[in-house]
């Protein structure tokens, strides 16, 4: 039996195993049998009775298992050939995929005149297959979706059904797959089908939505066969314009800028392409609306950038007669009206727009009339460089130097040399604004980028000089910018525009970002790579001559623009020049031809040329600390370049005497190992012991480094140490006897240099970093040494008379402070412990202990010496231990029991007769103890960890929180106290406070709105302490003319003034003292009509600010429900209770107005 006959007799329910046996095999790439060619050698006779036989199988397969059971029933294998029909999902599945299979391959070889009715209800049977088929039977499903393909493209009847299923199947599955790129070409080959789809039909719904899906999809917009088919979408329907741009429009803001663009391009393509309604629907709803928008939002808004991104798109294409109609139709309505708008951001927005589109003009309009419409637009940009507002101004210079650059040739003379003057005899020295000064050299910049501009530029340019000394550093650097533009252009000499001595002048003292950028400018003028190292000398010596400070400067960042080869080799250059200057006649016959080269510096300069000397000297030392890195990872160079000047520095030191030679010769020693300099090396020390006990530390600070550098810390702390044993009193001389064997020479203890030796270790990182591994050995002895000195300072204190023998007060004074640093410096070098915290805790019992007994005694201030008045100590010692513990809290160093016994003693130093003195210190403790607690902190703490631990840290905190509010109050007690007693001496109280109350609130109002805040307790103490000063003058009033109510806090008392003025400086502090008094008056805490009037002025004086206008009359309602209470006392109550009323009605009222 032939093939044809077998497969035909197949394709019945009887034999449905035969069917899928022929089914395997055609699916079997290796076996010969295809369904295709069996189709096309059967007759037609043939064909139609195989696809009646195809229908009945699939109505039979399809009763015996529904669709809609597949998936319930359990599977099994399929059925062995010649089963009959089994109702299994599984066998069921294969059937239909055969028949599928089967539909498909007859569609290919159908012929004119083939009846496929047969083959049509097929298809109809297995598209009502798809919508039931389970998601797990994709097999089945793509096989569906290639019939559905073929019936549409080969146009049979029923195609618009079978088209809209293929292209919704297509359409979801590039939205799902990761790479749709093969489906997206599918569904274009499908997009006619939505031609045939009514838009306003609710069954399209689903795929109108999906359509829209398409345009925030990257796969479509960044492929062209997606953009395509987002391009084509908009000439589908008009109404869907308005959608597709609404979708667009909501996630603009979420687009990257290279997303942005392809967007900017379908809309470009979509109009380019559009015709009739469709092209006026595009540019109304959708170009001139991002216009439009362009023009109108604020420049912070995030979507601005990205409309502006589209706009400017459609800019970038003009020059097309069809582009420049649109811009000029749709632009004609808007445009001219924004540039004239009252809001400056609107004019700036819309300058930005037209000297982008410029020229705006239409093609069809005459020469004349395109003439005349330039012109109006050149004479709108003069106009708008004369803007009242900065920005504008600003945008419109960007946009004139932006049409100066492209349009030059096109544009007359005359306009050109108008603009130009404007911007650089105008603009450039725009007093008003630094803003549009920096504008317009930015901008200059792109004009010279056309060589047409150069030589009217080199012209005007020199009238800008000045500009290099503008007061605005980001003018000069923008100027700076302009002249290397200049340079690289070679529109002009930049020395012609700005000559070398003001450039150098300018780099002596300037910032950072501007001295680079003329070392920049001037780099190839006074390091010539190409030439010779001769000339690198004499460029050397010329830029020294010129200005000293700028040489210096010059040099330290010249290493940005050469090679460390270069900087070594203008080092060494520079040794060979100064070698030559102290040559006798006789060593000068042996130079060899490398020293010739120097030939002529040698003649112009002379050892007695201290300052070029000192200069040169400084450069080296400049140069070699700029490479340091780069010669440490050349081990080779490096021992060169050491070798090198180790030979001569013998000589330098013997032949350079002057201070500012000898400078940078110790520096350039500590470059090198000890060994390398002996001679200098073995007397650093004995000049440290010797060095005066007056000596500033300038004149040591270099000898430290070198010790430092060359790993000799420890001796300089043996030095200390000593000096500090000896000369505590005798009964301590026997700390540490046996050190003093090791002293060479016989030399009077100096405390004093001492102490600003460790001063200079402890004040420098790179010192700091030398002495702190010595913490267990040598340190750690001296901050021992260091505590014993308090003996010193009590010593003072208790004794009425100084003893000569001891060390000075100020000494001692100094010695403590050093140890509380130390002691800092320990516990942040300590990996673990708290050594250093316990050494602060212990120093803040000694305080407790000794000197807080002083602060109560009566102040002798008929003292001659007030350093002797045991009071004026006590204080000193306290200020002194305290900036040592803020520094600590400051840092993060203070864990929370260091922060209880900090809190402690501040509570103690208040309880005592003059702590009020310390109030300034105490709140900057306060401060940085509030802020080691911040409420992020807390959060943290919550989000991580264990439950317990973070109950324990959220209840230290809340005690310590709650101690910080109780001080705070005590402070605004004593404050007040004091400004009775005495109101001079409290007012300059209350005004040093004021730096330390605003930080202290600032860091306190971080906490409002936290649940529970333990620090609410401190904004009602600053209302309290207002309305209770308040309240008390307004009842000592003895005459109604008294009433006056308060423009500013200047007219309130002394402490209410202190304590407004201060939460007015910060908005935020100022919300939460509004909440405070909100709180206040809710609880009506507050009743009498003094306390409400009280409550009235200070709303009043908030109120002048113009600001909380929302909360300042909600508060004024609470006050207007409580003072309607208070009507009838006061018409009863005498005159003055009367005017108090009615003037905090009017106040009242005046606030409720706002």
């Amino acid at each position: 039996m032939s093939k044809r006959k077998a497969f035909l007799d197949a394709v019945c329910k009887e034999n449905v195993g035969d069917f899928l046996h022929f089914i395997r095999l055609h699916n079997d790439t290796t076996e010969p049998f295809d369904v295709e060619e069996v189709l096309q050698e059967l007759s037609r006779d043939q064909r139609e009775a195989l696809w009646g036989r195809l229908v009945s199988l699939l109505q039979h397969v399809l009763l015996e298992s529904p669709p809609e059971h597949w998936e319930a029933e359990p599977g099994q294998d399929d059925g062995e050939e010649g089963m009959e029909v089994s109702t299994d999902p599984k066998h069921a599945i294969s059937v239909v995929e055969g028949v599928t299979l089967v539909a498909t391959v007859s569609l290919n070889v159908l012929q004119d005149g083939d009846a496929y009715s047969a083959v049509l209800e097929c298809a109809n049977r297995l598209h009502d297959v798809l919508a039931s088929l389970p998601v797990s039977e994709v097999p089945l499903q793509l096989r569906i979706h290639k019939l559905c393909d073929a019936w549409w493209k080969k146009g049979l009847q029923g195609r618009e059904k079978f088209g809209r299923t293929a292209f919704l199947i297509s359409l979801q599955k590039t939205l799902i797959l990761k790479k749709p790129g093969g489906e997206i070409q599918r569904l274009w080959d499908l997009h006619d089908v939505l031609l045939g789809l009514d838009f306003a039909a609710e069954d399209n719904k689903q795929i109108i939505d999906l359509l829209l899906q398409c345009f925030l999809s990257v796969n479509y917009i960044k492929r062209d066969d997606g953009k395509r088919f987002l391009v084509f979408l908009f000439s589908w329907d008009e109404n869907f314009i308005w959608m597709i741009h609404g979708t667009i429009k909501n996630q603009l803001e979420f687009l990257a800028k290279p997303l942005t663009d392809h967007i900017a391009e379908i809309y470009f393509r979509a109009w380019k392409k559009a015709t009739g309604a469709f092209l006026e629907n595009i540019e109304t709803t959708c170009i001139q609306d991002f216009m439009q928008h362009a023009i109108l939002l604020n420049r912070t808004s995030p979507v601005h950038a990205k409309v502006r991104q589209i706009v400017s798109y459609f800019h970038k294409r003009k020059g097309c007669n069809k582009v420049d109609k649109m811009l000029y139709t749709l632009y004609k309505p808007i445009l001219w009206r924004a540039l004239s708008a009252a809001n400056f951001e609107v004019r700036a927005n819309a300058t930005l727009l037209f000297t982008e589109a410029f020229a705006i003009h239409s093609p069809d309009q005459g020469c004349e009339s395109i003439d005349e419409t330039i012109q109006k637009q050149l004479d709108t940009l003069l106009v708008l460089l004369d803007d009242p507002h900065p920005l504008v101004r600003s945008t419109a210079t960007l946009g004139v130097c932006k049409i100066l650059a492209t349009c030059w040739e096109l544009l007359p003379p005359v306009v050109i040399t108008d603009f130009l003057k404007k911007l650089v005899v105008e603009l450039a020295a725009d007093t008003s604004s630094p803003d549009v000064r920096c504008s317009v050299f930015k901008c200059l910049t792109i004009v010279l980028d056309n060589a047409l501009s150069h030589p009217i530029l080199e012209k005007l340019l020199p009238a800008l000089k000045y500009s290099l000394h503008d007061t605005s550093e980001k003018v000069r650097t923008a100027f700076l910018d302009m002249l290397m533009k200049v340079k690289a252009v070679r529109a002009a000499k930049f020395w012609d525009v700005c000559n070398m001595d003001h450039l150098l002048a300018r780099l002596a003292i300037d910032s950072q970002p501007v001295s680079k950028r003329i070392v920049d400018l001037l780099f190839k003028s006074f390091f010539p790579v190409n030439e010779s190292e001769k000339e690198w000398c004499c460029r050397c010596i010329t830029l020294i001559q010129m200005n000293p400070a700028a040489a210096r400067k010059f040099y330290q960042y010249a290493y940005i623009h050469t090679a460390p080869t270069n900087i070594v080799k203008l080092m060494l250059s520079i040794r060979r020049l100064l070698n030559s200057c102290f040559q006798s006649p006789a060593d000068m016959s042996e130079l060899n031809e490398s020293n010739k080269e120097n030939s002529t510096a040698e003649r112009v300069l002379s050892v007695k040329d201290t300052a070029i000397m000192a200069s040169l000297l400084e450069v080296v030392v400049i140069l070699w600390r700029s490479i340091e890195k780069a010669l440490e990872h050349n081990k080779e160079a490096q021992q060169y370049t050491v070798s090198k000047f180790a030979s001569v520095m013998a000589k330098y030191f013997s032949t350079f005497q002057d201070e500012r030679c000898t400078v940078p010769l110790i520096l350039l020693a500590s470059f090198m190992p000890p060994a390398a300099v002996p001679t200098f090396s073995c007397g650093v020390l004995s000049r440290l012991r010797r060095m005066d006990p007056k000596a500033v530390q300038t004149q040591y600070s270099q000898l430290i480094d070198c010790l430092c550098g060359w790993g000799q810390t420890g001796d300089i702390l043996e030095l200390i140490t000593d000096w500090l044993t000896e000369a505590l009193p005798k009964k301590t001389d026997k700390v540490n006897a046996s050190r003093k064997v090791r002293i060479q020479e016989t030399v009077e203890a100096k405390p004093d240099l001492a102490l600003a030796y460790l001063e200079c270790l402890l004040s420098h990182a790179s010192t700091r970093e030398s002495i702190l591994p010595l913490s267990q050995g040598p340190l750690k002895q001296l901050h021992e040494l260091l505590a014993t000195w308090r003996s010193v300072l009590y010593s003072h204190l208790s004794s009425s008379e100084a003893d000569p023998s001891e060390p000075s007060v100020q000494t001692a004074l100094r010695a403590f402070a050093l140890h509380g640093r130390l002691s800092a410096h320990l516990q942040h070098n300590s990996s673990e412990g708290r050594d250093g915290l316990l050494s602060l805790e212990r120093t803040a019992a000694w305080v407790t202990k000794r000197a807080l007994t002083f602060l109560d005694g009566p102040s002798d201030d008929n003292d001659g010496d007030r350093s002797r008045n045991p009071q004026t100590l006590a204080r000193q010692i306290v200020e002194s231990f305290l900036t040592v513990c803020r520094d600590v809290l400051l840092v993060g160093l203070g864990d929370s029991k260091f922060q209880g016994q900090i809190l402690h003693l501040c509570s103690l130093i208040l309880l005592s007769e003059k702590g009020y003195l310390c109030i300034p210190l105490l709140l900057s403790v306060l401060k940085e103890v509030v802020e080691n607690c911040a409420p992020e902190d807390t959060l943290d703490q919550e989000a991580q960890g264990d439950h317990e631990e973070q109950g324990d840290h959220e209840e230290t905190t809340t005690v310590i929180l709650g101690v910080v509010a109780n001080i705070f109050q005590k402070i605004v007690e004593l404050l007040a106290r004091y400004l009775r007693k005495e109101p001079e001496e409290g007012k300059q109280l209350c005004q040093s406070a004021v730096p330390g109350l605003t930080d202290f609130l600032q860091v306190v109002q971080t906490w409002e709105g936290v649940p529970s805040n333990p620090l609410s307790g401190v904004f009602s103490t600053v209302f309290a302490g207002v309305i209770v000063e308040n309240t008390h003058v307004l009842q000592k009033m003895s005459h109604p003319e008294e009433m006056i109510t308060p423009q500013s806090a200047e007219d309130l008392p002394s402490l209410s003034n202190i304590l407004l003025s201060v939460v007015l400086k910060s908005p935020s502090v100022t919300r939460a003292f509004l909440t405070e008094i909100h709180t206040s008056l809710d609880s009506e805490a507050i009743e009498c009509l003094t306390g409400l009037a009280a409550v009235l002025h200070i709303l009043a004086v908030i109120s002048h600010t113009g600001q909380f206008k929302a909360s300042l009359k909600g508060a004024a309602v609470s006050v207007q429900t409580q003072l309607q209470r208070h009507a009838v006392t006061a018409a009863d109550g005498g005159d003055i209770q009367r005017v108090i009323y009615e003037s905090s009605v009017k106040t009242l009222n005046d606030i409720v107005d706002l």
